[in-house]
């Protein structure tokens, strides 16, 4: 019988909970760290400056929406793997994809030292804009082969049932960027005065540090996707994983651009509405992304342990999993809508300042909209078993179908009766119609029928223990 890990064994309910944690602390650093980014070089250098990094996010962005796609399918062939107790795929599934990603990181950041300027221009950057933007920019592309590496090894430790050790280093690569922010832009101490490039390069020192010192842990502890010796040949990227890894990683990084663009589209919409409104509701999506982060955790945690399960063939737990990742993500972002509710005012001022007019209208937004968090959450808890056995295609089709059907014909199609309201309504609308067609897949999808997700045979695999050092 394949040897049990942590995740296939035990309690369901405290065992998914303590997996899942992590995780939301870990969004929660990456969040927090974005604000306080925004904030050292909003006061430290100006609106303009500020203006100039949103040319550089959007291009992480997009960069990191196809990393995530390519690491969750990595984290769920990883998971299926150790749920049978292949740890010989579990390696060659991570070697492929490090294989894969590091050098196309590092092509990408050399190239995009380059393109910059011609990047600016296809997106239209505002001609006094465009100096700051090109700094930032540049450096931000020199960042990236640590960000997306950083990201595809936590997403890899988290498939192998280890959400502690990604945790551990989110911490260390946020708080030194967090320090070394002021220490770059101003010049403090014997640091060179960088203006905005040096926000970016705090972020790539911060990275860099964090993802060599990770890689340090890993073998130092001899976590079970460590490459010795002869298992270094496992970073040659295998055709056959990598097949497996695009087919499935593809439609989960599409999913984030059509959720992205989405939110555009409705940002235009918002925009007619006058600069009040646009930022009430600028401040509401700031709440909002705080809101919908245990929905995000817990779905990750759900698909990272289920695949596991289905791995080892333990089906009568995938339900459970399923069961109690819902009744979670309900008390969790509940509880954080029901506290936004009673202090909605208090925390649209932080965004708006206290006296400002636009706070009532945010309130309003967030009465009609933030309680469709909730279905968002259960929906992501069933995504995340079905994907778990290797379904990727659905859950983008509910998405395209919710996302612009369901809330563009909600939003422009009940205009003339609700007024402005069809625009806030359009959001629980979507996640409503999303848990629906969630629902109806999770139960008579067939997804259960689906092959196991598989390495293809290759490389010979020798006898591999599981390392005692690599349980928590």
């Amino acid at each position: 019988m394949a040897p049990r890990t942590r995740l296939t064994a035990g309690p369901i309910a405290p065992v998914l909970l303590m997996f899942a944690l992590p995780t939301l602390g870990s969004s929660i650093l990456q969040s927090a760290n974005g604000s306080i980014d925004a904030v050292w070089i909003g006061r430290l250098l100006g609106e303009r400056a500020l203006a100039a990094t949103t040319n550089g996010n959007l291009v992480m962005f997009l960069l990191t929406a196809f990393v995530f796609g390519f690491g969750m399918a990595a984290t769920i062939l990883i998971g299926q793997s150790f749920g049978r107790g292949d740890i010989h795929g579990a390696r060659e599934t991570a070697g492929t994809a490090l294989g894969t990603f590091v050098p196309l990181s590092l092509a990408v950041a050399v190239a995009g030292w380059f393109a910059a300027p011609h990047l600016l221009s296809l997106l239209g950057t505002a001609p006094e804009a465009v100096p700051l933007a090109r700094d930032y920019l540049r450096v931000t592309f020199l960042a990236m082969p640590a960000i997306l590496t950083l990201t595809l090894m936590m997403m890899a430790l988290r498939g192998a049932g280890d959400a502690v050790t990604p945790l551990v280093f989110m911490v260390l690569a946020v708080v030194l960027d967090i320090a070394l922010n002021p220490v770059l832009i101003l010049g403090l101490g014997p640091a060179p005065r960088l203006g905005i490039a040096g926000s970016a390069l705090a972020t790539a020192i911060a990275n860099y540090i964090a993802l060599i010192a990770m890689v340090i842990e890993i073998y130092r502890r001899d976590l079970p996707l460590r490459l010795r010796g002869a298992e270094l040949a496992l970073l040659r990227p295998r055709l056959g994983v990598l097949r497996i890894l695009a087919v499935k990683g593809l439609p989960m990084g599409v999913q984030m651009i059509v959720v992205s663009s989405s939110m555009l589209t409705m940002l235009t919409l918002v925009n007619r509405e006058g600069v009040e409104v646009t930022a009430a509701f600028g401040a509401t999506q700031q709440l909002w992304t705080y809101v919908q982060m245990p929905a995000m955790a817990l779905g990750g945690a759900v698909s990272a342990m289920a695949a596991q399960n289905i791995g080892a063939g333990l089906w009568g737990r995938v339900g459970r999993i399923t069961l109690w990742g819902v009744v979670f993500n309900i008390a969790m972002t509940g509880l954080l809508v029901a506290a936004l509710f009673w202090a909605d005012r208090s925390a649209m001022a932080l965004f708006l300042g206290a006296d400002s007019p636009a706070i009532a209208t945010g309130q309003h937004i967030t009465r009609l909209s933030t309680w469709g968090f909730i279905a968002f959450g259960i929906s992501m808890v069933l995504f995340g078993t079905i994907r778990a056995n290797g379904q990727v295609v659905l859950p983008l089709m509910v998405l395209i179908v919710s996302m612009y059907p369901v809330r563009l014909g909600v939003a422009l199609g009940l205009r003339d009766w609700l007024g402005t309201d069809a625009l806030w309504l359009s959001f629980p609308a979507a996640m409503v119609a999303t848990l629906i067609m969630a629902s109806a897949i999770y139960l008579h999808g067939g997804w259960r029928r689906a092959p196991p997700l598989v390495v293809p045979p290759e490389v010979p695999a020798p006898e591999v223990p599981v390392p005692e050092a690599g349980r928590r």
